[in-house]
């Protein structure tokens, strides 16, 4: 990001801003969506923080149509193409920023319920230090996504339960 833009902690820091970013990871809104999906926060509020965050590049456009006179605009989190874009500092920084907004978000609906039990519901988070040359590195990431893809691809049924799995695999 350049110098002359806030940083995307200062832009985060920011609870309204925090909570558009949780709400458009994997999603593209528009500011009605994004609206319905925060009902507590003032339209005026909304509208100004999503300018904030498209001018610091943190969100784009994706889409434009005419409502009643008007410019409904469709927003995603501006994140690089991986297989396409080279990455840098300050976009990792982004993505994992959103990445942990995205947990934390999940987290705080889970805390909502008026059922909590976490260790009914299993609720973990473990870390654990791996000594792996490369190739034994690209295993692991091969077989942990072959293992996660089988479950990840059960259709929903009675008695299953979605579950959120985060992972973070990055050298010490």
């Amino acid at each position: 990001m350049p110098a002359d833009r806030p940083s995307l902690t200062d832009l985060l820091h920011q609870p309204v801003r925090w909570r558009i970013a949780q709400a458009l990871i994997g999603r593209r809104l528009t500011t009605a969506d994004l609206a319905e999906r925060l009902p507590d926060v003032p339209h005026t509020t909304l509208y100004r923080h999503v300018g904030v965050l498209v001018k610091a590049e943190v969100l784009r456009v994706v889409g434009e149509r005419k409502v009643r006179g008007t410019v409904e605009r469709t927003y995603e989190l501006a994140m690089p193409e991986p297989e396409t874009d080279r990455i840098s500092p300050d976009q990792l920084r982004t993505m994992f920023t959103v990445y942990l907004a995205g947990i934390t978000g999940d987290m705080d609906r889970y805390l909502e319920r008026d059922d909590v039990d976490p260790m009914r519901d299993g609720i973990a988070f473990r870390q654990a230090a791996l000594r792996v040359t490369d190739a034994e590195y690209a295993e692991f990431q091969q077989r942990l996504g072959d293992l996660i893809a089988d479950f990840a691809d059960r259709d929903p049924g009675e008695g299953r339960t979605r579950r959120i799995l985060s992972t973070i695999l990055m050298p010490e």
